[in-house]
This record gives C-alpha cells, sequence and structure tokens, in this order.
C-alpha cells in the first residue's frame, strides 16, 4: 500500500500502446496501473527510453536515490521508497484523444498566464474576465481568436468596443492552442522536461485531457 504523500498529486504523461501521447494523470493513478500491470515506465536515461515495469522500477530506486535524488519526487511506504515516474506506457490501448483543444474558460486562462491582454498585469482567475474583442452586438463570437483575459478595470474601460474604438490594445494577438494549454505551462518546469520529445512529435497537436 503507498504512504499518504503529497508526491502522490504528481502529473504523470501517458502513452497509449504505440507511443502517443494521450493523457495526464495524477502519479496515485500511474502507480495502480503499474501495480495492475496494465502499464509500464518509461524512463529517458543517457538520451534513450528504458522501459521498466512495477517491480524493476521499484528494484532501481536505491540506485536513483544514491545517485540522482533531486531528479525524481519520492514515495514512501512503510516497506520502501519509490520515485514517482514522470511517463507511463499503457499496453492495450491504441485510441487516440480527440484533436480540438476545448474552448472553456479555464483553458484561456492557461493560454494567457492569467495575464490581462490589455494592461499585461498578472491576476488571480478570480480578478479575470473573458472579453470579446470584437463585442458580441458587433457580432463578435465565441472563438479562440475573439476571447481574452481581461482584468475587470480593463474590461470596464472597453466596454462594448473593439479595442481600437476604446483606444486600447492587445499585448499579444490571441490564437488557438496547438496543445492543452495547462501542458504547455508544465513543460516550462523543469520536472515535466521529459515529456517534449513526446509533445513535439506527429501528434504533438492533440488535447491531453487532465
Amino acid at each position: 500500500m503507498l504512504a499518504l504523500n503529497t508526491s502522490l498529486d504528481d502529473k504523470v504523461l501517458v502513452l497509449n500502446r504505440v507511443y502517443t501521447a494521450i493523457r495526464v494523470i495524477s502519479a496515485r493513478r500511474a502507480f495502480v496501473m503499474l501495480f495492475k500491470q496494465i502499464a509500464e515506465v518509461i524512463s529517458i536515461e543517457n538520451g534513450y527510453y528504458v522501459n521498466y515495469d512495477f517491480e524493476s522500477w521499484a528494484d532501481v530506486a536505491a540506485l536513483q536515490r544514491q545517485f540522482e535524488p533531486d531528479a525524481h519526487s519520492w514515495v514512501r511506504t512503510s516497506r520502501f521508497e519509490i520515485a514517482v515516474p514522470k511517463i507511463i506506457r499503457l499496453f492495450g490501448y491504441d485510441r487516440l484523444p480527440r484533436q480540438e483543444v476545448k474552448l472553456n474558460r479555464r483553458n484561456l486562462y492557461a493560454r494567457d498566464g492569467n495575464r490581462c491582454q490589455y494592461c499585461g498585469k498578472t491576476f488571480s482567475t478570480r480578478e479575470l474576465t473573458i472579453d470579446h474583442i470584437v463585442p458580441r452586438v458587433a457580432g463578435g463570437d465565441n472563438s479562440w481568436t475573439n476571447l481574452v483575459c481581461a482584468c475587470v478595470p480593463c474590461n470596464a474601460r472597453k466596454g462594448g468596443r473593439t479595442p481600437s474604438g476604446a483606444g486600447m490594445s492587445l499585448i499579444r494577438k490571441p490564437v488557438r492552442p496547438r496543445r492543452h494549454p495547462a501542458i504547455t505551462m508544465r513543460l516550462g518546469n523543469e520536472k515535466y522536461q521529459s515529456w517534449k520529445a513526446f509533445l513535439d512529435n506527429a501528434y504533438w497537436t492533440v488535447e491531453l485531457r487532465e
């Protein structure tokens, strides 16, 4: 039984049987899949991919702890200590995920990095609104290229006008994300750099559910 540990909330990239990235799950769920033998660990070592089942991954934990303790998050149990894998591969799943990133408030916040696209300042989600660049009364639609994050003061200043009509300008042009915005944010963290090779291949535009 795995002990209660905040490392169990770490994120793990999941590949299907043919090594295509399909989703992101918690380490807790990844360990369950490994223990049930429906997945294996994919580890990048000296530029090569190495495959481990649960037992062999647990066996190398002592060496990992000795030579690269800071390269991993760790889960401690009453019997042993094991590194949290960064990538796992499912043995019997060939399906591909959705090919389009879902347009919703959470993904808009992630795409814009919680920054008001008019003043450039960063805010909490509670202090941000979603602004239609071309107002709905003027025919503006709900689309990736017409929606941006805006702080309350900037949104109030803009009102029901276009940015040019309000004497304002966007800090950058809004685009449709090519990958899940939350995944893009995580790639800025060194902990998840091993994901990049799988996200930059031919399937890197797919949405990874989280």
